[in-house]
């Protein structure tokens, strides 16, 4: 995906949709902190390929567990910023862990059909995934996740509103 944000349409999509399976806030974060290995190759002028060693599911695991980590300690804070937005959530690690997972995979996902040098199956060669669909579908994908994403929000926000009153 040749922007980031593109990854949030997805993660906002299912992690409200299914908010009862997932942590948002992680969901979220996770969705997105896969780039930051192209964006560290760019900014320090590497000489690795952009999508590398984290662009697929082994290193994406790793990337996982560590925003698990994270998110489960600062799940406090997350909470209290979460409940601004009108969506705090109890999470267990069991939960954060999952929703990592998701949150990653579905990022290599989306970007393995667009980029031959995604190993997405690394320690094997090659990307099998590469073309199977275009970027205009995963892009119309990602868009039209974030259009459900946001009415869900709206949903959700409303009908808690409905039970204060």
């Amino acid at each position: 995906m040749p922007f980031t944000p593109f990854h949030i349409g997805p993660g906002l999509g299912f992690g409200l949709l299914f908010s009862k399976y997932f942590d948002i806030a992680a969901l979220l974060v996770a969705s997105v902190a896969v780039d930051i290995e192209p964006f560290s190759i760019l900014l320090f002028n590497l000489n690795y390929p952009l999508h590398g060693f984290f662009h697929s599911f082994l290193g994406g695991t790793l990337i996982a567990v560590l925003v698990s980590a994270a998110a489960y300690y600062l799940r406090d804070a997350t909470r209290k910023i979460m409940d601004v937005f009108r969506l705090g959530q109890r999470s267990s690690f069991k939960k954060i862990l999952w929703s990592s997972i998701f949150g990653v995979y579905l990022h290599i996902l989306l970007d393995a059909p667009l980029y031959a040098d995604i190993r997405p199956f690394y320690p094997f060669q090659g990307n099998p995934l590469y073309g199977l669909f275009s970027a205009g579908q995963i892009y119309t994908f990602t868009g039209i996740s974030f259009i459900i994403g946001v009415a869900a929000y709206v949903f959700m926000v409303r009908k808690n509103a409905a039970r204060k009153y």
